[in-house]
């Protein structure tokens, strides 16, 4: 598909879904996934891949079909999320341990909020800036093509965000992000994938991965506090535990960020392991994986 078809595609998906009611989006969505599901391919056999590691054996089709229906759901979600209000972001959303996050913005002080591809984190992040009413900066990974990256930059502007590239930009990331910081804001970073590949050693599930290691470096140079969440869905909502703060401990640097990005990945961990089927990683994840495509 070229480029400006696939932007075309995205477009009309934006705009098609919020048309529809909001049963007839959720079916859309479960037979989209059945049908993944059904064909099997690339990115479906590597789901299962991943959740065979996160529950140490053969996930059964159930399992796959409901994680293809959560990540259905979360797009389905994301197209109508623009036109949601304030009284469907509280009705649809429900967030705990959110205070010390809060506390911390309403004195001034920023605060970093560490998060794996879970659940709805959109619905995370416009859920602060409309309910809570704190500001949050975030960062984007570049999209292609560049139209559908610009529209999704403008959705999350949308949602209140204020986002910074993760590339493109005569800016550095961690120096904007450092800003945010020091101005209040609630910094919030999706953070099990290391789309480097240069990032710190984890053990995630007893095996080998990076994991990026800006979430710990952000917060040992800017003295702020690290909180971690996990979302999960329930039928009619979902769902948000943040904890911490993470002791980011004393030392050497490089150690610090290597020790506190190993917590971060273990508080990852469990919330993926109470809720396997809200793990949307659909990418080669783990080291081995990398190392037996190259070899």
């Amino acid at each position: 598909m070229s480029e400006r078809m696939t932007e075309l595609a995205y477009l009309a998906a934006w705009r098609g879904v919020r048309l529809l009611p909001e049963r007839a989006a959720a079916a859309l969505g479960n037979r989209f996934a059945d049908r993944a599901v059904k064909q099997d391919g690339r990115a479906v056999r590597q789901l299962r891949r991943n959740l065979a590691r996160v529950v140490d054996g053969e996930p059964g089709e159930d399992l796959i079909r409901e994680a293809m229906r959560s990540y259905a759901r979360y797009w389905i979600e994301a197209f109508r999320l623009p036109s949601m209000s304030t009284a469907d972001l509280e009705r649809k959303f429900e967030m705990n341990g959110y205070e010390p996050v809060h506390e911390r913005a309403r004195r001034g002080l920023g605060s970093i909020v560490a998060l794996p591809h879970c659940g709805n984190w959109d619905f995370a992040g416009a859920w602060v800036g409309s309910v809570a009413g704190d500001q949050l900066t975030t960062v984007a990974e570049r999209l292609k093509p560049e139209g559908v990256y610009r529209r999704f930059l403008e959705y999350r502007e949308s949602l209140g965000m204020k986002i910074i590239p993760t590339s493109g930009s005569d800016r550095n990331p961690q120096a904007a992000l450092g800003e945010a910081l020091g101005a209040g804001h609630v910094v919030a970073l999706v953070a099990d994938r290391d789309l480097s590949r240069s990032g710190t050693d984890v053990k995630f599930f007893g095996e080998a991965t990076t994991f990026p290691t800006g979430p710990a470096l952000l917060a040992i140079r800017n003295r702020v506090e690290l909180f971690t969440a996990n979302i999960h869905y329930e039928p009619d909502r979902a769902v948000c535990h943040i904890t911490g703060p993470v002791d980011t401990g004393t030392g050497p640097l490089r150690e610090r960020v290597a020790v506190t990005t190993q917590r971060m990945a273990e508080a990852f961990e469990a919330g993926i392991r109470a809720h396997p089927a809200d793990w949307h990683m659909l990418q080669r994840f783990w080291t081995a994986d990398f190392e037996s495509r190259d070899s």
